[in-house]
This record gives C-alpha cells, sequence and structure tokens, in this order.
C-alpha cells in the first residue's frame, strides 16, 4: 500500500515523503512547479504510511478541536506593526511570543531570487522575513524533519502555513508527546499559485536589467487595507503591480478547488485572516481607519492558553461566531474554466505566450484594471454612504 494521488487529491505538504521509513518518496514539480509524490519502486516496502498520514481527505481528524471555537477580532496595538502587515499583524503576535520564550518558528520566507520556501527562524529578525502575505505556493521539503529535531530537544515550536500545510503537520506528529510543544497556525486560504509561473514572471519582470529589490503581495499604501496592491520594487526605486494571474484563479493547484479545510474544522491551534466584513459586527470601530484589522479562530485548549499569553500586544474585541463568516470558511475556489488550458499552453508554449493569452497583455486584461481602479476610487467615497444607510435602517 503506497501514495497514489490524482492531482486534486494532493496538495504537497511533504507529510508522505516525511515519513517514509526508506526515504522511498520524493517530491517531484509537475509543469507548473506544483510538487507531488513520487514512489521508488525499489525503495517502497509498502508499509502504508504514507497513506496513513495523508490528512487531505474530507475527513480529516481534529483531534485537539473545541466543542465551541472562540472567535476575536484584533490587531497589533503597535499601528506601524498593522501598516508592515497584511491585516492586524496576527502572525507577529502570535510568533513574538513563541520566541520570547526561546522557540522556534517556522514560516515562508524566500530562497534563490524570490521563491517562496518554508524557512526556520530563531530570532526576530529572522521571523519577520516571514511576515505578509505570499500568494504562491511554498517549498516544504525538509521541514517536517526539521520541526521534529526542534521538538526533540525539547524546544517550543510554532508553525505557520495554509490550512492543508498545517494539516499535514499535524498529522505526521499526531497525539505525540511532541505535539504538546508544537503550535499551529493557519490561515483562511484563498488557494495558492504555481511556483514556476511565480518564477518566470520575476524573470520577465526583470527582463530589461532591472533587478527586484522587493516583493510585497499585499501594499497598504495606496489602496488601504481594503484595496492593496501586489508591488514590486526594483533596485532603482520604481514598482510594478502582479496580480492579474492569482486573481482570475488560472494557475491554482487543482486540490485548491476540491479543499475540505474551507469549514471551521480545523487542525490548527489558531486561525488568523483578514477579517472582511467587520463593519458588519460589534468590532466595526476596530476595522473603521482602513488599516487593517486580523479575524482569530482560537480552536483547541492550546489554542486558549496562546492566545492569553500573547494578547497583551492585541487591542481585540470576541465577536460571535455566526459574525466570522468568511467566503473560504464556507466554499473552495471555482476553478477558471480555462485552467487545464492554460497549464497546457505554459507547459507547451512558455511564459510570454500565457502572458499575452491570459495575462497582462491584451483587452481582457486591460479590463479588468479598469474595473479594478474603479472600484478603489469609488469605495473611499461610498463607503459613508453605505454605513448611513445601515445605520438608517
Amino acid at each position: 500500500m503506497r501514495i497514489q494521488k490524482h492531482k486534486d487529491e494532493c496538495c504537497g505538504c511533504t507529510a508522505c515523503a516525511s515519513i517514509c521509513p526508506r526515504q522511498a518518496i520524493t517530491m517531484k514539480p509537475d509543469a507548473l512547479g506544483f510538487l507531488y509524490p513520487e514512489v521508488d519502486d525499489s525503495l517502497c516496502i509498502d508499509c502504508g504510511r504514507c497513506v496513513k498520514v495523508c490528512s487531505f481527505q474530507k475527513d480529516y481528524e481534529t483531534p485537539f478541536k473545541l466543542d465551541s471555537i472562540k472567535s476575536y477580532a484584533g490587531r497589533h496595538q503597535n499601528l506601524m506593526q498593522v501598516e508592515k502587515s497584511q491585516s492586524g499583524a496576527a502572525f507577529v503576535v502570535l510568533s513574538d511570543y513563541i520566541l520570547s520564550q526561546g522557540g522556534v518558528v517556522y514560516g515562508v520566507g524566500y530562497a534563490d531570487h524570490f521563491r517562496p520556501v518554508h524557512k526556520r527562524a530563531t530570532t526576530f529578525e529572522e521571523r519577520d522575513e516571514f511576515r505578509g502575505s505570499k500568494y504562491v505556493q511554498s517549498d516544504m521539503t525538509g521541514i517536517i524533519p526539521q520541526i521534529k529535531q526542534d521538538l526533540n530537544e525539547c524546544k517550543l515550536v510554532m508553525f505557520t502555513g495554509t490550512p492543508c500545510q498545517v494539516s499535514g503537520v499535524s498529522s505526521f506528529f499526531g497525539k505525540s508527546k511532541l505535539r504538546e510543544r508544537l503550535f499551529l497556525m493557519d490561515i483562511v486560504c484563498h488557494g495558492v499559485a504555481a511556483p514556476h509561473v511565480w518564477r518566470d514572471y520575476v524573470g520577465y519582470l526583470e527582463s530589461n536589467n532591472q533587478q527586484l529589490a522587493a516583493v510585497n503581495f499585499r501594499d497598504k499604501k495606496h489602496g488601504g487595507w481594503h484595496y492593496g496592491d501586489e508591488t514590486f520594487t526594483y533596485v532603482d526605486g520604481s514598482t510594478h503591480v502582479y496580480h492579474y494571474h492569482f486573481y482570475t484563479l488560472m494557475n491554482l493547484r487543482y486540490s485548491c478547488y476540491q479543499c475540505p479545510f474551507t469549514n471551521y474544522r480545523r487542525t490548527s491551534d489558531i486561525t488568523v485572516a483578514d477579517f472582511w466584513g467587520i463593519e458588519k459586527t460589534c468590532a466595526a470601530d476596530l476595522g473603521v481607519d482602513n488599516k487593517g484589522c486580523s479575524l482569530f479562530l482560537v480552536n483547541t485548549d492550546k489554542g486558549v492558553i496562546w492566545f492569553d499569553k500573547a494578547k497583551d500586544t492585541l487591542e481585540y474585541l470576541p465577536v460571535p461566531i455566526e459574525q466570522t463568516s468568511q467566503l473560504h470558511l464556507r466554499v473552495p475556489s471555482v476553478m477558471h474554466k480555462d485552467r487545464a488550458k492554460f497549464e497546457n499552453d505554459f507547459a507547451t508554449k512558455g511564459f510570454a505566450y500565457v502572458r499575452k493569452k491570459y495575462g497582462e497583455v491584451g483587452i481582457n486584461y486591460y479590463k479588468a484594471m479598469f474595473k479594478r481602479k474603479i472600484v478603489k476610487w469609488i469605495y473611499p467615497l461610498a463607503k459613508p454612504i453605505l454605513q448611513f444607510c445601515e445605520i438608517s435602517n
């Protein structure tokens, strides 16, 4: 019995490769750069551990979940921290506590040249690389064994990632004693975009002998929290915007469209997200300035203790769970009708071709960008009117 999955049944968490006692499983990229397990028949002993550890299924286990989730709206008391973060600096608040206890934080940073990978941090400076959204799937190769080593050395460990990545880590450690020192934080996830498309996009951005110096997938400087841009800054200070491929759902991983984690059955200790719709809740004042506010879902007893220890730097309010509903706490992203065509075109004709056909060249792109600009311009003007109407009703 060995891991054999269709593409929509694998999230690339690497739990199967990490648990294999014979190192018979290697994670190999497809045309878009998404990693999938490949079994070496000469090494496999059919022990079945890879199948048992896989949690990407509808009946995944949540052994530590509270009967009643606790939910909060919150953001860092220091607004400078909020401005540097994509929402309310939830990750900073929670990771600050782990680091203050001499612990280790695992999050997504960059390797090579802006290639998203999971990395290890033991200092606040190293941790700061993990701040902010990375809308491309990160490479977790070798991370779970590193976590295990840290836990065996009696360190507190925080791991943060997408719900499927966190579920893979949770399943690997199960109910073992090591799990007691492992703190898991997941996000409410839209889906993860293709690593090779991102790689080639970076190459395209630098094709005129301009070197990228910084990447920000959610820049609040111009549109604020609600309408941040993805800005990419060159060494000379100029910028470029990237978002069309991601927001059309064109190049998400196939499993994202079948995601079993788009609900409140979380495998993490704490779930965080942008608190979209906060203006309709009892915590509306925390989001009125458009600087950003986070949603916290505290899912386990350990999560309750963690939140309580970390909350000293939070401005927060409890919110009824029924006021916390987000789109991707209800349903997965819908597959774009041209998803298969996009992958085939990318694999056979390359990035330049798909950029023209699907991306930022041509009438479809300019129509999308015009619509986005209109919405960004109208929203600040319309918001007071909408709020007045809600009060009147």
